[in-house]
């Protein structure tokens, strides 16, 4: 009886993805058939003239998900080693909680939060700055006048995504044997020589998983992305032009669609989302299996 219950536990989850998967590919069909694999690299989006296409989305969603992937990592593996390794055990009890708070605020608080302070400080300060010192690049153009962009959804993103890759990496870190670090001090190792030389090498395909579960979450991420990105249509080469994404488009306009036609693009849309979600999942479980292998021959 116990073994029944538990593989129908076990089976539920597989049967929710299946039912999920078969729902959106069964309502993208009529776009599927309408536009095919043109979609994915179309930019236009009218549904007025049942003009749809996903590139815009595409664009705005790997760029800012590669924003938010460039700072938080980083940002995410200096504070897991000195959580770790470097802080005292007081210390290390007030920020380690406080870092991981940050995955518990709600996205649209974050998104409120972003249109009314963070926006209007990057649009006055940080994209004026940027412009003035590397203007020369055109992915820093001139300042907008309202903040909402793609390198501000960025930025959003990179709050949400630190908290999971400062957490997971910290978790990695602490898995090393004390007798390694110990090791490679004894034999006169400084501390920062121990931490190249022997936590990073030992821990380095974990903390990739973690970086790529992080990717997964800003790839997915819509509210708050949807209120600090501007909702722009076209595909512009400066950081601090509007923008959208895949998941943004979905949660804007899924409630007011204009004709079956503008439903079944927002499903393929959907199907687009879904196919890179499971693609960066089985690529972190790829990663971490290669570290729990990689851990075992070590001992």
């Amino acid at each position: 009886m116990l073994l029944a219950l538990t593989a129908v536990a076990a089976l539920i989850p597989v049967l929710v993805l299946v039912e999920i998967g078969y729902q959106v590919i069964n309502g993208a069909r009529p776009a599927i058939s309408r536009f095919g694999l043109g979609f994915l690299w179309h930019s236009g989006w009218q549904p007025n003239f049942s003009i749809f296409g996903a590139g815009n989305m595409l664009y705005g969603t790997i760029v800012s998900s590669l924003i938010a992937l460039a700072l938080a990592m980083p940002l995410g593996i200096a504070i897991a080693l000195y959580l770790s390794m470097i802080a005292p055990r007081g210390i290390r009890a007030i920020v380690g909680p406080m870092v991981e708070m940050l995955a518990a605020i709600p996205s649209v608080i974050l998104g409120f939060w972003g249109i009314i302070v963070f926006a209007p400080f990057v649009q006055q300060h940080l994209e004026p700055w940027l412009h003035s010192v590397l203007g020369f690049i055109p992915i820093f153009g001139a300042a907008e006048t309202t903040g909402l962009s793609l390198f501000t959804a960025g930025l959003v993103l990179t709050i949400m995504v630190l908290p999971i890759i400062a957490s997971l990496s910290r978790d990695m870190f602490l898995t090393v044997p004390a007798e390694l670090r110990d090791g490679a001090e004894a034999l006169g190792a400084t501390r920062w020589e121990m931490i190249r030389g022997v936590v990073l090498p030992t821990t380095i395909s974990g903390v990739a998983a973690a970086t790529v579960l992080g990717l997964g979450r800003a790839l997915g991420e819509a509210i708050a992305v949807a209120q600090v990105i501007g909702d722009g249509n076209l595909i512009h080469s400066s950081l601090f032009e509007t923008g959208s994404t895949l998941a943004s488009r979905i949660a804007l306009e899924i409630q007011y669609t204009v004709s079956p036609l503008h439903t079944a693009s927002l499903f393929y849309l959907a199907l687009i989302l879904l196919a890179i979600s499971l693609l960066t999942n089985l690529a972190a479980q790829g990663i971490a299996r290669r570290f729990d292998v990689g851990q075992a021959l070590a001992q």
